[in-house]
């Protein structure tokens, strides 16, 4: 439904004015330590000041005794890892030291200050709270004219946000997405900002409503929240990737996800019976287009009731799923939190009769409408409830689903606020919370109890969560898709900025749907979109009721063999895209990176987001207008070369690139080093004669250099030591060149039967290599079990090997 100019009316407003009741901290009249923290007493309101970690800061508004439990945000380990702080107090100001942080409080203002050695410092210069509220503050951060600011989650508008405006309250926005809308369905309260090279973090731990507006006024930005304290975490820089890995530390990182989920999914609302969805998995093995993944979206159910499937329409799903799983496929069921309300309805009863359902104040089981008709919905802020919902997904680990898809989960409830009542009670494990002080959490706790009870069913394997809804720590459970957008060209270029920003927000696992969930899309855009899509973190094709069909066949011949071209090139990525997938789960750092994280000094690049890299080494430049063949790239520093044709370029400068239309452009930089493999119909097919291919861009110093991580990609065995890391070392001179390729790690045993190398970019044409012989010629390749081939136009040198567990060393001889 579209607005109309009612929508405007002044009454209307969604400002949150403060106006003249906002009162500082007032004069500090009592300093103390407590609990190795420092206590500032004032005359409105108290503040709390302590570290939680190395370069992390906590302050914290409070009243009577502070309170210094944390949000589920925050995993267990950071809570209180407080370090000792020094202080000292005069008339005018309180100087706490933390190490190497200094915090500074006017005692008359309570205006803070908070620096670090070689950090920008951070200047709050009022810190307000409403007196007609419990609740309701209002901090003003001073900021430089070179500041610019990411995170802040899956926000609409452009990479940078410096400039906007944004409310943190998960939201089911079927209208539209488009740049003024300041709510989607994730509200992840973390922001960095960049000056000139160095960063901090902020993050404001709040899980009711909060705004986040950098819009309003020029020289500072205003954070707000509306319920409960003020939560202020400060993290240490000075880069970019130095916030990011302590806000991991702080809010946990991505588990590994089972390789099958880095694979292509493909979506619709909704395959409607048994014998569509075997058409659709049978139509992807004939025509060899690589797919992992069948989502089920709400048709399946009997009546919309989670935890059953409609017998008319799937009568026998225990035979689908065994034969979808001897073709390779993996089924994503849609579960969302309603419940309906039916007293035949088992599971209803059973959260009747558990107490599991969230109340009003007055002790009623509070009920909205959603998909089944009237509704209750589970409090995932208890324990004993996410328990209950964790043994309900054996109905699916029992039909060997290994993943879930959590939806409509902000709550969304077809309402006129859209969500639930917010004086709805959650019993918050003991400290009992109203649903507007814990919106934002029900998404992710949702996700906690279906990721936990996948892994706790799933007999050693890894599980998959998709969600739609989530808050900060999100990435501990779930993967990420941006919900319902459309197929506009408008929300494909959209996309980049959105996905970058969650990346850069500590949610490494996220995508949007190709092609557009709703609308209209057309051959040209699925195309564009599928090569712009597969080099996402999360790949899924999704579409809407009504819409044209969009699978990778719907458009022709012309436009099927695009779409096999880059989702085969997605899996024979997969081994440098999974080495990448471990990286971000041991620091956080986003696998899909904006190129302001690479080259964070580099102006040109800090509003840059119509391109991105996949990990440190490669960009990705799509085409994302109509009837567009020409685009312009920018390569930062460094000997750029384009992954199609060899040809080289030097960094700084932009260049103006033909892509027609089977052409998605991709540069590699000089002294990386890119691993493919054979292209698969599915991530774990047994393949004969197995390889990987490190693929080196030799630079003119010579060097490149990697860590490739590797594991079985399906079960928690690598926890257990079951896993690999070879060290690759190239290492070129006029002579000639020498590879390592050491495993500094072998505790998996690989199925793979060779190894090769694809050494790009001689400085001259090889004569030898040790211990292979003589050159083989390229025919000869595929059948050789070792040997060596030399490309004369493309000045690649091939060298293939045997796997062996200790690893490989060999020299190269130029003429």
């Amino acid at each position: 439904m579209q607005d109309t100019s009612a929508a405007i009316h002044p009454e209307n407003s969604s400002q949150h004015e403060q106006g003249h009741t906002g009162v500082t901290i007032g004069a500090i009249t009592q300093i103390m330590e407590q609990d190795q923290a420092l206590l500032l007493i004032g005359a409105s309101f108290n503040l709390g000041i302590t570290s939680v970690s190395d370069g992390v800061v906590r302050i914290k508004t409070f009243r009577g005794q502070p309170n210094w439990n944390t949000t589920p945000a925050i995993i267990s380990s950071a809570s209180r890892m407080a370090k000792a702080l020094v202080w000292t107090a005069t008339d005018e100001e309180v100087a706490v030291v933390i190490d190497k942080t200094t915090i500074k409080v006017n005692r008359e203002s309570g205006a803070l200050s908070i620096g670090s050695e070689g950090q920008p410092q951070v200047d709050v210069i009022s810190l307000q709270r409403n007196r007609e509220a419990v609740g309701d503050y209002t901090a003003f951060v001073a900021l430089k004219q070179e500041d610019h600011i990411y995170g802040l989650g899956e926000k609409t508008g452009f990479l940078d946000k410096r400039g906007e405006r944004y409310t943190m309250w998960n939201s089911d926005v079927y209208a539209p997405h488009v740049p003024e809308m300041e709510a989607l369905y994730q509200s992840i309260p973390f922001l960095t900002v960049l000056n000139e090279g160095a960063s901090y973090g902020l993050f404001l731990d709040n899980p009711g409503k909060t705004v986040f507006d950098m819009r309003t006024y020029e020289d500072h930005m205003m954070l707000q929240s509306w319920t409960g304290e003020f939560d202020l975490y400060w993290i240490e820089g000075p880069s970019m990737k130095e916030v990011l890995v302590r806000y991991g530390d702080l809010t946990g990182r991505m588990p590994l996800p089972p390789k099958w989920a880095l694979g292509y999914h493909q979506s619709r609302y909704s395959y409607m019976n048994e014998q569509e969805v075997l058409e659709l998995a049978h139509n992807f093995r004939d025509k060899e287009i690589p797919c992992d993944v069948i989502h089920l979206d709400i048709h399946y159910m009997n009546g919309y009731r989670v935890f059953t499937f409609d017998e008319n329409r799937f009568p026998n799903p225990e035979k689908m799923m065994e034969e979808l799983r001897g073709l390779g496929f993996h089924i994503v069921p849609i579960v969302d939190p309603g419940v309906k309300k039916d007293p035949m309805y088992a599971v209803y009863m059973e959260g009747v009769d558990g107490d599991f359902f969230c109340k009003t104040a007055e002790g009623d089981i509070y009920t909205g409408p959603v998909w089944p008709g009237e509704s209750a919905f589970p409090d995932f802020t208890e324990s004993r409830v996410r328990d209950w919902w964790q043994e309900q997904q054996r109905f699916y680990t029992d039909l060997g689903i290994d993943g879930i898809w959590n939806d409509m989960n902000e709550p969304a409830i077809f309402n006129e606020t859209k969500t639930m009542d917010v004086h709805v009670m959650h019993g918050n494990e003991g400290e009992r919370k109203t649903h507007g002080e814990v919106h934002n959490l029900y998404g992710m706790c949702m996700s906690q109890a279906s990721y936990e009870g996948l892994k706790a069913l799933l007999e050693g394997k890894r599980p998959f969560v998709l969600t739609r809804a989530g808050y900060s720590g999100i990435q501990r459970y779930a993967a990420v898709w941006t919900g319902d957008n459309r197929s506009f060209w408008e929300h494909m270029s959209m996309a980049m900025p959105m996905v970058l920003n969650l990346g850069m927000s500590g949610v490494p696992f996220a995508g949007p749907d190709i092609g557009g969930f709703a609308h209209h899309t057309s051959g040209e855009l699925l195309a564009r979109w599928t090569q712009m899509g597969v080099f996402f973190p999360y790949v899924r094709n999704h579409s809407a009721l009504d819409t044209l069909r969009q699978e990778p066949w719907s458009f022709g011949k012309e436009i099927e063999a695009i779409c096999q071209q880059y989702i085969s090139l997605r899996y024979q990525w997969m081994p440098y895209l999974y080495h990448w997938f471990h990286e971000a789960s041991k620091t956080g750092l986003p696998i899909m990176r904006p190129m302001v994280l690479e080259y964070p000094a580099d102006p040109e690049v800090y509003n840059l987001c119509d391109q991105f890299m996949i990990g440190d080494s490669v960009i990705v430049a799509p085409i994302y207008r109509p009837n567009t063949e020409w685009r312009s790239v920018y390569l930062p520093e460094g000997e750029w070369v384009d992954y199609w044709s060899g040809e080289s370029f030097t960094g700084q400068q932009h260049i103006h690139v033909h892509a027609p239309l089977a052409k998605l452009p991709i540069y590699v930089r000089r002294g990386a080093i890119l691993l493919e493999g054979p292209i698969r119909q599915y991530a774990d097919e047994p393949i004969a004669s197995d390889y990987v291919t490190a693929s080196v861009y030799l630079q003119d110093s010579g060097a490149a250099e990697l860590e490739w991580y590797e594991d079985d990609g399906l079960t928690f065995a690598y926890e257990e030591g079951q896993w690999n890391k070879m060290k690759i070392e190239v290492a070129e001179n006029e002579q000639g060149l020498k590879v390592s390729a050491k495993y500094v790690q072998h505790g998996y045993q690989p199925k793979r039967d060779s190894l090769q190398f694809r050494l790009i970019g001689l400085r001259a044409v090889p004569s030898a290599v040790s211990g292979l012989g003589e050159r083989l010629m390229r025919e000869a390749w595929d059948q050789a079990s070792a040997g060596w081939t030399y490309d004369e136009e493309r000045r690649e040198l091939w060298v293939k090997l045997p796997e062996r567990a200790e690893g490989h060393a060999f020299e190269v001889s130029y003429r």
